[in-house]
């Protein structure tokens, strides 16, 4: 099973692979860095689509990072490619926590199982009038800007693939996007504020 487009065969899986066997054999941090960059965030959301909330998507996206740090040598490339060997990680490792995570019990008068009432006529407005305020604050931003947001959280890609396909530092990437947000916030509180008023 492919899990990342692309990666599991082919000079990505080959990339891929030979970075894991530099972390084994050197503890080399550029190599993990790249591995970190290109994986933790397609394990997140791949854990986030499975069920998990997000704090527990993250924890288990840094786990598997971190095993892939310390058990790098126990990777093989003849048995599997490096997405199917940390995807099955992540499964395992999120198994293991709703084995033993007592609260993931059911509790039949859970107020959240009972049925939902009928919304309220003003639920379905004031999502529309958020989604509106975001599409016109993000209309706001530079040109610049915007569009790597877009690549970050619509396309998906991480920051270094933004760099690499945008032909920018790392930094300038990062950069960017905390502006972007920083703007979004600030218009975001203006428009909330002038609601209030």
């Amino acid at each position: 099973m492919a899990y990342v487009s692309g990666s599991a065969g082919g000079s990505d899986g080959d990339r891929f692979a030979s970075l894991v066997e530099r972390v084994a054999q050197h503890r080399d941090r550029a190599a993990f860095v790249a591995l970190f960059d290109h994986f933790a965030p397609r394990l997140n959301a791949h854990l986030r689509r499975m069920g998990a909330d997000a704090a527990v998507a993250e924890e288990i996206a840094q786990e598997v990072m971190v095993v892939l740090w310390r058990k790098a040598a126990l990777f093989d490339r003849t048995k599997s490619s490096v997405a199917t060997w940390l995807y099955r990680i992540a499964r395992n490792r999120r198994i293991d926590l709703l084995r033993h995570d007592r609260s993931a019990l059911i509790d039949a008068e859970d107020p959240a199982l009972q049925p939902s009432g009928v919304p309220a006529p003003d639920d379905g407005i004031d999502a529309r009038t958020r989604e509106d305020k975001v599409r016109v604050a993000m209309a706001l931003l530079p040109p610049d800007q915007l569009a790597l947001v877009r690549l970050a959280f619509f396309d998906g890609l991480s920051h270094s693939e933004i760099a690499t396909r945008e032909g920018l530092p790392l930094g300038t990437v990062k950069s960017r996007i905390r502006l972007a947000f920083g703007r979004l916030r600030k218009q975001l509180e203006t428009d909330a504020a002038i609601d209030v008023d």
